[in-house]
């Protein structure tokens, strides 16, 4: 597959490293930049905005987003990419185990692309992964790097 960057979004180092076990599996060589919490993923998409170190990190393709974040959660992080151009075209899956309607809708009306559940068992897991990677890597046709940015 192609090599893009995604950034993943997961606080539980378990299900980090089957994430990172299932893109390796399916073959994706993207470059695979992990932030551990919304605090983290924010500092990462925002360089030299508050806490973060100014460098000029890759526009991710992919943004894989658990919910259940510490410092900053997930649907934060989401409304915040929504209110800025830098950000606001970077399609956004969430991954995450939660079945609460209420976390769906939320996910939704705060501008994620895709709602998917952490499936329980691995090789499930894997697909999902897989699935994501073909779709959004491969398929799907990116905004172009020199989008402008509008409010």
């Amino acid at each position: 597959m192609t090599s893009q960057t995604i950034l993943l979004v997961e606080d539980n180092p378990d299900d980090e490293a089957l994430t990172l076990r299932a893109f390796k599996k399916s073959n994706i060589s993207s470059e695979v930049v992990v932030a551990r919490d919304g605090a983290e993923a924010l500092a990462y998409l925002f360089p030299g905005d508050g806490d973060g170190d100014g460098h000029d990190a890759p526009r991710p393709a992919l943004i894989l987003l658990d919910l259940n974040l510490p410092k900053v959660g997930g649907l934060e992080v989401l409304r915040r990419m929504q209110a800025d151009a830098r950000t606001r075209l970077i399609p956004v899956v969430v991954l995450t185990s939660s079945k609460l309607e209420e976390d769906i809708l939320d996910s939704y009306r705060s501008g994620a692309n895709a709602y998917v559940r952490k499936p329980v068992k691995f090789s499930d897991f894997a697909e999902a992964v897989r699935a994501l990677g073909v779709f959004w890597l491969l398929l799907n046709e990116p905004v172009p790097s020199r989008a402008p940015e509008s409010d």
